[in-house]
C-alpha cells in the first residue's frame, strides 16, 4: 500500500464547513506538538535546522505560535485542556532562574515578535494563563514583557508587536507608559498609503503582510483596545475599501496568492477574513466573508503541508527549505495559527450564522493600482500581471517580488543555481546571460506605471542595459512586450507557468520555433512567440530543477530561447495555462492579438499612474 502524504496533514479529511469543523483543526493542529514541549514547558524544539536567531527564541516561537489560535479557540468557550502545560511554559520562560528561561530581550528581537502572541493571549483568556500564576510567576511575567515592550521594534509591522504586548499587561493588571504605545500607533499611520494598502515599513513592496499583519492586527486592536475609538473606527473603515481589492488575490477554489515572503505561514492568509468578522466589519455580505475564509481553510487541507508526525513544515504546498526565508524556523509555519480567530465568536454571530456564499464572478480583467497588479479570474485559476516590486536582501526576493505574472494553481518557480543559465526556469520571467552560465533578471524598477488594466515598467538587468516591459490582459493569455537595448549580445530566455508533470513520462511536449507547448498531468501550458520584426526565438519544453515550484515538486515549463543582438530588440510573449478541457484546447487555437507598442506608449503617456508600490518609500 502506497501512503498518502497528505494523510499527515492534521486538517485532511476535516470538512471545515462549521464552527465546530473549525475548533476541531486547531486542536488537530495542536495535538502532534505535545511531544516537542520541554519538561518546563517553556520551549519547543520542532527540529535542528536553524533561522538566524538564536534557539532560545526558536523554542519561544514553537510555544508562542499556536497562542494565535488556542486564545481564540478557548475565548469563544471551546475545550482545550492543556492550558496548565502553558501556564507552566509562561512561568518557566520569564524566570531568570530556570533553565528554561527564554533569555533577555533586546531590541528588534525575534523574541518581541513571539512575545506579542503571549499579550493577545493574555488579553483574551487571562483566567486561564494569568489568573491562576502563582505571585512570583505573576511578578515574572510582567517583568519579562515590560522589559520587551520597552526596547525598539523594526520599524515596520513589529511595531504593532508592543501595542498587543501592552494590551496583555493592562488586562492583567499592570500599568505602562502609555506614550510608547501611542508613539508607534502614530508612526503606523504613516505607512497608510490609502484604500487600506499600507507599506510595510520604508520598502517599495506590498505583499500578504497587509491583510495578514497590519489589518489583522489593527482590527484586533479595534476591537480589544478601549478608549480610541477614533483609530478603531479608522482601521474599520481601511478594511472595508481593502476588502474589495484583496479578494481579487484569491482564487474560486480558496487558493490565496502565492506572492512574496512568508509564504510559509499557509492559511494565515485566511486571517483577514476572520479578522473582518471578529471586529464586526460587513467589508461584503457576511456569505461571502465566510466563504473566502473557509475555502482557503479547505484549500491547505488537501495539501502535504505537514511532516510525517504532523508537524506543519517549512515549505508551502510540500516540505521545501529551498523557498524559505533566513528567518524561519521549525516553529515559523505556525503563525497560520491566526486563521482562527473568528473562534472567540460565538455562534450565532452573523460570521458564523450565514450561509458560505461562492466568490463573484469577475469576467473581465481587475486593476489593482497600490501594488500595480492586473488580476484575471480565470477556471481553476487566478492569474494575476504584475509591474514588480522588490526586497533588497531577501533570498530569491526577485521571484518572490518582480516575475511579471503570480498564479493561485500554477505558484512560481525559484531558481536552484544562478550559475546554470541552461537549467534556470525564468517562469513568469525573462532572463539574460551574457556569458552563457551566470544569469539575471528583473530584482527592481526604475520606474512602474499602471493605465487601465495594462502595466508598463523600466528595469534593468545590468547598468548598461535597458528593458522596458509591457503587461497586457487577453484571459487566458496574457501577452508581454519587452523592448532591450543592450551595448552588447545577450542570451535571453522566456518562461510561461509551470505545471505539474505525470508520472511514467506521460505528458505531452511540443518544442518549435516560436512556441512550446506541455500538457502535464492535469495542465496545459504554452508560450507563442509574437515578434514582429525578429527572427523568432526557439521553443522547447524544459523539466525544471526538482522541488523549485512552491505548488508541486516536479514540473513542466514551455519556455522560449533566443539571441539578443547589441541595439535595441523587441519581443512580444503570449503565455497562458489552463486545465485540460475543451476550453484550454480553444484557447491554444485562439491566439491573442499583439498589441501595437506605439498605441500602448500613447496610453500610458496619456492616463499611465505611478504604481503606489514601487514610489520610493519614506
Amino acid at each position: 500500500m502506497i501512503h498518502d502524504q497528505h494523510s499527515a496533514n492534521p486538517l485532511a479529511g476535516n470538512p471545515l464547513k462549521t464552527r465546530a469543523d473549525v475548533q476541531q483543526a486547531v486542536r488537530d493542529l495542536f495535538a502532534p506538538l505535545l511531544r516537542y514541549f520541554s519538561d518546563g514547558g517553556a520551549r519547543v524544539r520542532l527540529s535542528e535546522a536553524a533561522a538566524h536567531f538564536d534557539r532560545a527564541a526558536a523554542d519561544l516561537e514553537g510555544f508562542a505560535r499556536p497562542l494565535w489560535g488556542l486564545a481564540p479557540l478557548a475565548a469563544g468557550g471551546a475545550a482545550f485542556d492543556r492550558w496548565d502545560l502553558y501556564r507552566r511554559g509562561l512561568a518557566a520562560g520569564t524566570d531568570p532562574g530556570n533553565p528554561e528561561y527564554w533569555g533577555n530581550v533586546g531590541a528588534t528581537d525575534q523574541r518581541q515578535v513571539e512575545l506579542a502572541a503571549v499579550g493577545f493571549a493574555l488579553r483574551l483568556v487571562p483566567h486561564l494563563l494569568w489568573e491562576p500564576l502563582d505571585p512570583a510567576a505573576k511578578r515574572n511575567v510582567a517583568a519579562y514583557l515590560t522589559r520587551a515592550r520597552e526596547h525598539e521594534f523594526i520599524d515596520n509591522n513589529w511595531k504593532f508587536f508592543r501595542i498587543l504586548i501592552d494590551l496583555g499587561l493592562e488586562a492583567c493588571g499592570i500599568d505602562v507608559d502609555p506614550a510608547k504605545r501611542q508613539r508607534y500607533l502614530e508612526q503606523i499611520e504613516g505607512f497608510h498609503l490609502g484604500d487600506g494598502w499600507y507599506r510595510d515599513g520604508p520598502v517599495r513592496r506590498l505583499d500578504h503582510y497587509i491583510p495578514f499583519a497590519f489589518h489583522f492586527y489593527g482590527l484586533a486592536y479595534a476591537t480589544l483596545a478601549h478608549g480610541d475609538e477614533e483609530r478603531a473606527e479608522a482601521y474599520r473603515e481601511r478594511a472595508r475599501l481593502f476588502a474589495r481589492d484583496i479578494r481579487h488575490w484569491y482564487a474560486a477554489d480558496g487558493a490565496a496568492l502565492p506572492f512574496g515572503r512568508s509564504l510559509t505561514y499557509r492559511f494565515a492568509a485566511a486571517g483577514f477574513w476572520g479578522a473582518l468578522a471578529f471586529a464586526g466589519v460587513e467589508a461584503l455580505p457576511w456569505g461571502e466573508i465566510k466563504g473566502y475564509y473557509l475555502r482557503q481553510l479547505r484549500w491547505w487541507a488537501t495539501r502535504a503541508i505537514a511532516d510525517r508526525d504532523g508537524v506543519l513544515s517549512i515549505g508551502y504546498g510540500y516540505p521545501n527549505l529551498l523557498m524559505s526565508e533566513s528567518y524561519n524556523s521549525a516553529g515559523s509555519p505556525y503563525w497560520a495559527m491566526k486563521a482562527f480567530l473568528p473562534l472567540a465568536l460565538p455562534e450565532s454571530h452573523p460570521f458564523w450564522a450565514a450561509e458560505e456564499k461562492a466568490a463573484p464572478d469577475f469576467a473581465e480583467p481587475v486593476p489593482l493600482r497600490h501594488p500595480g497588479m492586473v488580476a484575471m479570474h480565470t477556471p481553476g485559476n487566478l492569474v494575476v500581471l504584475a509591474s514588480g516590486q522588490e526586497h533588497a536582501r531577501m533570498r530569491h526576493a526577485a521571484e518572490k517580488y518582480a516575475k511579471f505574472v503570480y498564479s493561485t494553481r500554477y505558484g512560481f518557480c525559484i531558481e536552484g543555481d544562478d550559475r546554470n543559465f541552461a537549467a534556470a526556469a525564468f517562469d513568469g520571467m525573462i532572463g539574460f546571460s551574457d556569458d552563457g552560465v551566470h544569469f539575471r533578471m528583473r530584482e527592481s524598477n526604475e520606474l512602474a506605471l499602471i493605465a487601465g488594466d495594462r502595466l508598463h515598467a523600466r528595469w534593468r538587468p545590468w547598468p548598461d542595459v535597458l528593458v522596458e516591459t509591457w503587461l497586457v490582459p487577453a484571459n487566458p493569455w496574457h501577452v508581454r512586450i519587452h523592448r532591450i537595448t543592450t551595448p552588447r549580445p545577450l542570451h535571453a530566455k522566456e518562461g510561461g507557468f509551470a505545471i505539474e508533470r505525470a508520472d511514467f513520462a506521460a505528458d505531452l511536449c511540443e518544442d518549435a520555433t516560436g512556441r512550446a507547448v506541455a500538457h502535464g498531468r492535469a495542465d496545459v501550458s504554452a508560450i507563442r512567440d509574437l515578434s514582429r520584426d525578429t527572427p523568432l526565438r526557439q521553443g522547447r519544453v524544459a523539466s525544471p530543477i526538482a522541488n523549485t515550484n512552491l505548488i508541486v515538486a516536479k514540473t513542466l515549463l514551455p519556455q522560449l530561447s533566443g539571441q539578443i543582438q547589441a541595439g535595441t530588440t523587441i519581443l512580444i510573449t503570449a503565455a497562458m495555462a489552463l486545465p485540460h478541457d475543451q476550453d484550454a484546447e480553444q484557447a491554444l487555437r485562439q491566439l491573442p492579438v499583439a498589441p501595437d507598442l506605439a498605441e500602448l506608449e500613447g496610453d500610458f503617456a496619456g492616463s499611465g499612474e505611478p504604481v503606489t508600490a514601487c514610489l520610493v518609500a519614506t
